[in-house]
């Protein structure tokens, strides 16, 4: 086996040679010839030699080689010598295929396999890529695709209606040589939207500062749950929509734990409305609104009329007391939904974008520093964003990291996961 990593032992004048790609691995040929062989000056040209770019592949346990063959042509009589021009790559005179570089970016924040554990996967494949190599790509392509992730917020941030969620993950603080804990704060496009759409956004803490800075001069409806952090936002033109499912939580887990029965009924109240929602999921924005003023509404009033009854009725300090009141304090926020079709009566949607997230900081075990959290945070907005939409996420980084390098700026939002199509001339 050959070990690719970029310290190799052979050095020319200080620097580091690269090693060459196993002769014994297949390879594709991939000719590029120009598309005229005929001189300016008239002459047929002659081809005189070629250069030859090796870039490696991999299909899932089976690694290839591309042969990119230049072939050079030159005029005997004007001596004009003439080559096809290599496709732009994202990773210049780079060894890794766009197919490489994707499977690598799945497989550790889709797949939730760490690099090391890459690193041992290519090498029963016959390639072991070391962890420092693996991990610079990943870098690169954080860099890469930030642009992408750049246009997705500012399309994301003229919607009217966001989900907002955080998450603990570990970062690595140098200076001590311990981890401390940072948070991935996750934005989305409102539930009813037809557009779909998910940025995770990584800083050094929970403060509401972060949430400031990314939402910057969005005023709009903001669904969340009852985080402090979120309080600046709301009390500087930010509209509060509450979640239904944190209040049910907390009835169930008083039923679960103390067999309540005030808890019981409790739930029950919200398992109504929870029918009013499912009934009008598919429905436009105003009939939504409608049904919840005529069918939800009721419940909704009868059920906060419950609730007060009750808080009288048990002591100051005690579970049921304070499950209640964070029901009761909240409800302006819980019952903002009824006024507005497009906000939807849970934080739901953007909890699930955050589940995968949890399962795989199992298998991260921590960012490195800020700046890699941040990078991950890019390709994991994308990765996500990809699947909400129903795309194959390896089939559409792929796609994606080929057009990058050509790509002009004005045009970077046609590669984002909503408007995205596949390239076919390709």
């Amino acid at each position: 086996m050959v070990n690719l990593n970029r310290a190799a032992t052979t050095k020319t004048k200080g620097q580091a040679k690269r090693t060459p790609l196993p002769p014994e691995l297949p390879r594709t040929e991939i000719h590029h010839e120009p598309d005229s062989t005929t001189c300016a000056c008239g002459c047929q040209m002659q081809r005189i030699g070629e250069d030859v770019a090796e870039k490696l592949d991999y299909t899932p346990g089976t690694f290839t080689v591309e042969r990119h063959i230049r072939g050079k042509w030159a005029c005997r009589q004007c001596e004009t010598l003439v080559q096809a021009p290599v496709p732009a790559h994202v990773i210049d005179k780079g060894i890794p295929t766009t197919g490489l570089l994707a499977h690598v970016l799945i497989a550790k924040y889709l797949d939730h396999l760490p690099l090391y554990r890459q690193e041992g996967i290519f090498g029963r494949a016959g390639l072991p890529i070391p962890q420092s190599t693996l991990a610079e790509w990943v870098g690169q392509m954080g860099v890469t695709l930030q642009p992408l992730v750049d246009a997705l917020k500012t399309e994301m941030l003229n919607y009217p209606v966001l989900h907002a969620d955080e998450t603990p993950v570990a970062m690595l603080d140098p200076g001590k040589g311990k981890t401390h804990r940072a948070y991935l704060w996750s934005y989305s496009i409102g539930a009813f939207e037809p557009v779909k759409a998910v940025i995770y956004d990584f800083a050094d803490s929970r403060a509401g500062k972060h949430a400031q800075e990314f939402l910057d001069t969005w005023r709009g409806t903001l669904v969340c749950d009852d985080y402090a952090g979120y309080k600046a936002l709301i009390a500087d033109g930010v509209t509060e929509a509450g979640c239904m499912a944190h209040a049910r939580r907390k009835f169930f887990d008083l039923h679960a734990n103390n067999q309540s029965q005030i808890a019981q009924e409790a739930v029950v109240y919200i398992q109504k409305l929870y029918q009013v929602e499912r009934e009008v999921a598919e429905l436009s924005p105003d009939e939504r609104r409608r049904i919840r003023q005529e069918q939800a509404k009721p419940i909704l009033d009868e059920f906060h009329d419950w609730l007060t009854q009750y808080r009288h009725q048990v002591p100051n300090g005690s579970t049921t007391a304070k499950t209640i009141d964070y029901s009761l304090k909240r409800w302006t926020a819980l019952a903002h939904y009824l006024g507005d079709g497009q906000v939807p009566i849970d934080n739901n949607w953007i909890e699930n974008r955050i589940r995968p997230i949890a399962t795989g900081r199992k298998n991260w075990l921590f960012a490195g520093s800020l700046r890699a959290g941040k990078r991950a945070a890019a390709i994991m907005s994308l990765i996500q964003s990809a699947k909400l939409n129903g795309h194959d996420p390896f089939a559409y980084l792929k796609d994606i990291l080929s057009r990058l390098p050509t790509q002009p700026n004005s045009r970077i939002s046609e590669l984002l996961p909503h408007r995205w199509l596949p390239n076919t001339s390709a």
